[in-house]
């Protein structure tokens, strides 16, 4: 397999510019992949790269090679991977990035029957609330909300997040209740904190009957994860606007109750992510498949509606 170890780390190093990050995503030394380089270019008699201390580009002569062996390699890599293996059982390291509360709450649970029913995988989990790329550094696969779809990545998304104000009825308790988004100017808010931007996030919320505004309290505490949010709000500290995965579960269980009932914002969907493969690897697909089935149930999909908790 050496030829293919020297095709990867050519293809790598023309796609990232560096050997450094075709090194990260082959899981090599950037000397072993400068190594593999060299070893090509003199079985080929061409000078595939122009090297420098700060930048590494393409001759005309590994521009041309590269045209020429992207997409078969591709396409070789692929037939490989989906070569059937343990009796056509999906097997294998699956390495996925999924957000912390959202995997806990919702994943975990159906661990069990996928390992039930594919024995030889063996999930490897990172829980992140930051998007992962998922090419760049080799995952299988990712659920969460508002990744970048970059190139070679399809999203299929498992629903729709509402946004909702929730407080626990003993803060609510001898306070006027809001009517309108902008009525919660004077009230104690638990406000997340954007991990992309570090700014406070500030929800227009929307009402059935068309009316907007925007929900603004006066922010008392800050973070950067809706799960802790949640938990302050049970602890009796002011409102949150929570997406309904995380709302859900406390206002089921009526520790925490909805403010501005029939108001809600659009958080976007949560969706599972994976390469664009012809030929996905049967781990990747099985889990994908097992995914996507579970959040397609009735009941689950309506678990996360917010009309459902008035």
């Amino acid at each position: 397999m050496e030829p293919l170890n020297y095709l990867a780390s050519f293809i790598q190093s023309a796609e990232t510019g560096s050997f450094s990050a075709a090194a990260r995503r082959l899981g090599l030394t950037p000397a072993a992949v400068s190594k593999n380089v060299a070893r090509l270019e003199t079985a080929l008699g061409v000078r595939l790269f122009q090297r420098s201390t700060r930048s590494l580009t393409l001759t005309s002569g590994g521009e041309r090679f590269l045209q020429h062996v992207g997409g078969p390699f591709s396409s070789v890599l692929e037939a490989i991977e989906g070569v059937p293996q343990d009796d056509g059982q999906p097997s294998g390291v699956l390495k996925v990035g999924v957000a912390p509360a959202f995997g806990r709450e919702y994943l975990l649970p159906l661990l069990d029957t996928f390992l039930q029913t594919y024995p030889a995988v063996l999930p490897d989990w990172h829980f992140d609330n930051r998007a992962v790329d998922l090419i760049g550094d080799g995952y299988d696969a990712a659920v969460g909300g508002g990744m970048p779809l970059s190139q070679g990545v399809i999203a299929r998304e498992l629903l729709r997040t509402d946004v909702v104000a929730v407080a626990s009825a003993t803060y609510l308790e001898g306070k006027t209740m809001p009517r309108h988004p902008s009525d919660l100017a004077p009230f104690d808010g638990i406000v997340r904190r954007s991990v992309a931007t570090g700014r406070a996030k500030v929800w227009t919320l929307r009402h059935d009957s068309g009316a907007e505004g925007e929900a603004a309290p006066r922010p008392r505490v800050i973070f950067d994860d809706p799960e802790a949010m949640a938990h302050a709000a049970m602890r009796h500290l002011g409102v949150a606007l929570l997406p309904m995965p995380h709302a859900a579960p406390h206002l089921h269980s009526g520790a925490l109750v909805r403010v501005l009932p029939g108001w809600r914002a659009d958080a976007g969907p949560v969706s599972i992510y994976y390469p664009s493969k012809k030929l996905l690897p049967a781990k990747t697909r099985a889990f994908v498949e097992h995914v996507t089935a579970h959040f397609r149930r009735p009941e689950v999909a309506a678990w996360f509606d917010s009309s459902r908790y008035p």
